[in-house]
């Protein structure tokens, strides 16, 4: 591979939401179309990450197929040379490069990490892992195995790219050339040149973003949830008692919530859903219609979902994991040369 490469990634753990759909599926689809002539698209299935919190691992393997489904449903071309799809543990140097890189990360710099400390607060330490702990360092391995620049990234994993550019430059002053530096947070931002900050909002709790961790489900529209079922989760949404419609996200935070969702929906700019619905004081006519959108929204995707062909995704996953193999490859026979694991003639 000569061009820069773009590295992005969803964790495959359990049905998704229209807010995955719509805050990271399709933004990466789109920028893999957009950018694919320039640069190496790599799109991978984070499968390692899958369990550094408790999961059933019975229905893993099923979930990391479903996964790559999923991207092709929502317009994934699987026939472009250019954007690889493939699953992490099928490059064993994820992992390996893991290890070198824990060497040189200090216990200080992980107990630092906000994600970590807001996850393993609500597990518990005696359910806490390792693997949980040591996150950012398998990301870092992610990132720097294929000398990957760009990474669109949002909030909550910010400090996580930052510690990949603080690695990368650790090993690189001790060791001489092995990585890639990625660019800043943001340099990130200005180049994806979109808000990576989308979030769709629980419906019941719209203070709190929708997620898929969500146990009642009642606030979460999952992609695989029953089409009529979603549209009663539409219709039960909180939203207030002000008997008017506004996008005021602070005093109307459920309304607006909803007048966003019809506006991903409908793949037009949200003032013009705005200006439709605005000083109307009907609010189940108002839901009605945005149920009716999520109901159609749903029955055609799981259609198309229905419909992909698996021989075409597993030869995707196998080619791609066969091409970028030898840049991960590469990357690590690198690191281990600069560590004294390869004899240096080898290159």
């Amino acid at each position: 591979m000569t061009k820069s490469t773009i590295l992005t990634g969803l964790r495959a753990n359990n049905d998704l939401t229209i807010g995955n759909y719509f805050g990271a599926i399709l933004p990466m689809i789109d920028m893999a179309k957009q950018k694919s002539t320039d640069y190496q698209i790599n799109m991978f299935i984070p499968d390692l990450h899958s369990f550094t919190t408790p999961i059933n691992h019975e229905e893993l393997y099923d979930h990391i197929i479903h996964n790559a489904r999923l991207f092709a449903a929502a317009g994934l071309p699987l026939d472009n040379d250019n954007i690889h799809i493939y699953r992490q543990s099928y490059i064993p140097a994820h992992s390996e490069l893991t290890w070198i890189l824990d060497c040189f990360t200090g216990f200080g710099e992980m107990s630092r990490m906000t994600q970590f400390k807001d996850k393993s607060g609500s597990i518990g330490s005696d359910r806490t892992s390792v693997g949980l702990f040591n996150y950012p360092v398998l990301m870092a391995a992610d990132i720097l195995l294929y000398n990957a620049e760009y990474i669109p990234v949002g909030d909550d994993q910010t400090q996580h790219l930052e510690f990949a550019r603080d690695i990368a430059e650790r090993m690189n002053t001790r060791f001489g050339d092995i990585f890639t530096v990625p660019k800043p947070v943001k340099e990130q931002h200005e180049f994806f040149g979109k808000d990576q900050g989308l979030r769709i909002k629980d419906l019941q709790d719209p203070s709190k973003k929708m997620s898929k961790s969500d146990e009642s489900g009642k606030g979460v529209i999952f992609l695989g949830d029953d089409p009529s079922l979603a549209a009663k989760k539409i219709m039960s949404a909180t939203t207030d008692d002000k008997a008017e419609i506004h996008y005021d996200k602070t005093n109307q935070p459920g309304i607006s919530n909803l007048l966003e969702i019809l506006a991903l929906l409908r793949d037009v700019p949200k003032d013009q859903v705005v200006k439709e619905f605005e000083g109307q004081n009907l609010y189940g006519d108002f839901k009605r219609v945005v149920a009716s959108e999520v109901e159609s929204f749903l029955y055609e995707f799981q259609k198309r979902l229905a419909e992909t062909n698996d021989y075409l995704i597993h030869a995707k996953l196998e080619s791609s994991e066969r091409a970028v193999s030898q840049t991960a490859n590469a990357t690590l026979l690198r690191a281990q040369q600069a560590v004294g694991l390869r004899p240096k003639e080898l290159s």
